[in-house]
């Protein structure tokens, strides 16, 4: 068990690796020259971004475009700790809201979400927070470790922030945009049969159209991409980062940072290609091995392997040492169920003068 555990502590260490980088080369299921649709975004408030793709034009008329954005890979990558052996991991803790049940490993905002901080968790997710604060992750690892791990920003409350320690994101190089046009066709002429009437104003033609009554056609719509340049996932371990959540490597916190960084590498292991939406289905590419390096702070870089499996021993080794049972009955132990309570969303809601650490910081900020 010590052996094991030890196997990884050079990293951990002040004087250990930057990061740890790995790329990984994907394409599409039906080829390398199949259209893939990347991820679309709403038109930005200044209306400098138009919407639609995520495609960066460069003078030498190369461009990247984003399939998945570093915030969606994390909320694909965080729900791997609900299932099977990995559930064991990480404490589960669920919320009850109304008929629904909601895991904070799937709430968008982790530690830092509306569901959490409005439910009988409140207190201790603030108190782990104001610890964080202080220099102390542990009381969060104890909660929501995975907060740890892909970054929380408690920025309604004690505005504390954790980076990302593990930060994936998936882009394509030199795309071809292409569109598509559609033409819908109602089921039966329902002007002309006189089912309906004809449409007197446009309010009632655009009803008519959403409601699927008419024939209406969509034009030069987004159509995916071809990527020329291929299909690339990068992945970090900020090794640098973890570091920073504990001041020193004492047996504690070695405990800790053993901890966290097990669940980093669990995700940093894991096969991540996959169905991202639809038109969007990748897989490895087997023409091109993946990468892994160590990178030093000197900007040395070292060619390793690491084994997904091998990693999985490594973090349920350092979980059960920091007091978590990988292979107990879920749920037991650190396992919790709250309330979602409408009385704190009502508190939250209407901006009720904060307590505690947060209220003592604000005062000190105005000079009060």
């Amino acid at each position: 068990m010590s052996t094991l555990l030890e196997q990884f502590d050079p990293w951990l260490k002040e004087s250990g690796p930057a990061a740890l980088v790995l790329r990984e080369y994907l394409m599409p299921v039906e080829g390398h020259d199949s259209v893939v649709f990347p991820a679309t975004f709403a038109e930005s408030k200044d209306k400098t971004f138009k919407g639609g793709y995520n495609i960066d034009e460069f003078p030498d008329g190369k461009n990247v475009c984003l399939i998945d954005s570093v915030g969606s890979q994390a909320n694909r990558l965080e729900p791997l700790f609900t299932r099977n052996c990995y559930a064991g991991l990480v404490p589960q803790i669920t919320v009850k809201a109304g008929h629904r049940r909601v895991n904070l490993l799937e709430a968008g905002h982790r530690a830092g979400d509306a569901i959490v901080r409005c439910s009988a968790l409140q207190a201790d997710l603030r108190n782990a927070f104001e610890a964080v604060l202080a220099g102390n992750a542990e009381p969060l690892a104890r909660i929501a470790p995975t907060s740890l791990v892909f970054g929380a920003w408690d920025s309604r409350d004690t505005q504390a922030k954790l980076p990302r320690v593990v930060a994936s994101t998936i882009r394509a190089f030199d795309v071809r945009k292409l569109t598509r046009s559609a033409q819908y066709v109602p089921a039966a002429p329902y002007i002309d049969e006189g089912l309906l009437d004809e449409p007197a104003d446009k309010k009632t033609q655009d009803a008519y159209a959403e409601r699927g009554f008419v024939h209406v056609p969509a034009s030069g719509s987004p159509g995916g991409v071809i990527a020329l340049g291929g299909i690339r996932r990068d992945c970090i371990l900020h090794l640098a980062g973890l570091r920073l959540l504990t001041p020193a490597a004492s047996a504690p916190q070695l405990t800790l940072l053993r901890y966290v960084f097990g669940l980093a590498m669990t995700t940093f292991t894991y096969p991540a290609a996959g169905y991202l939406r639809q038109g969007c289905n990748l897989v490895l590419d087997p023409d091109k091995a993946a990468e892994f390096n160590i990178v030093h702070s000197d900007g040395r870089r070292e060619s390793a392997k690491l084994n997904h499996t091998e990693v999985l021993d490594y973090a349920k080794a350092a979980a059960q040492a920091f007091g978590i049972d990988p292979d107990r009955q879920i749920p037991s132990g650190p396992d919790r169920e709250a309330e979602f309570d409408k009385n704190l969303a009502r508190k939250d809601v209407s901006g009720e003068p904060v307590t505690g650490e947060r209220a003592k910081r604000k005062s000190a900020k105005s000079g009060k």
